[in-house]
């Protein structure tokens, strides 16, 4: 299994915009969201996925600040991963990096897939890291893998708050540096 990790650009933007219905579908289950009344994952009363996905432009303009990431298993679409840096990130100004967004389509978890797109991810950029999660119930599967996942890459050597800010106060902060 040849997992990748392919930094997104203009050109292939179109298979991120594929990809992240599914994920806002994923997190509709622990969030507890439902789609507008076009049927679209989104707050207000956007009509279509082609209106959606201009939401990613930005990911594209800045080429040194965000850096999205499209993961592929045997050059099959897998997953994406979004990377932002200061201004763009919600965190204390000591993080360099923030774990965005991070999602595996369903056909890909529990394989592996998951572990190493995160360590690609990570060994991509040296510094101070935040990763978030939601600290609900309905989250506990991912809480358990960014445990097990960071605590495999840091060897043990990373903090995990609830809260600490008020972007972030239901959610699990996970900090670490590489």
């Amino acid at each position: 299994m040849n997992i990748n990790l392919q930094l997104s650009t203009t050109d292939n933007k179109f298979i991120i915009n594929n990809i992240y219905p599914l994920y806002l579908h994923d997190l509709s289950e622990i969030w507890g969201n439902k789609p507008n009344r076009f049927g679209i994952y989104e707050d207000n009363d956007m009509r279509t996925l082609t209106e959606q996905n201009t939401v990613f432009d930005i990911w594209c303009e800045k080429p040194s600040i965000l850096f999205p990431f499209l993961i592929t298993v045997d050059d099959v679409p897998a997953g994406l991963a979004f990377v932002a840096t200061p201004p763009y990130i919600p965190c204390p100004p000591n993080i360099n990096y923030y774990l965005n967004e991070f999602f595996l389509l369903r056909p890909f978890r529990g394989r592996g897939v998951g572990e190493e797109a995160a360590r690609q991810v990570f060994n991509r950029f040296r510094g101070n890291w935040e990763v978030q999660t939601a600290k609900m119930e309905r989250n506990v599967r991912a809480q358990m893998f960014w445990r097990k996942t960071l605590n495999a890459y840091t060897n043990g050597q990373y903090s995990e708050v609830i809260g600490e800010y008020p972007e972030a106060e239901d959610k699990i902060i996970f900090r670490f540096t590489n």
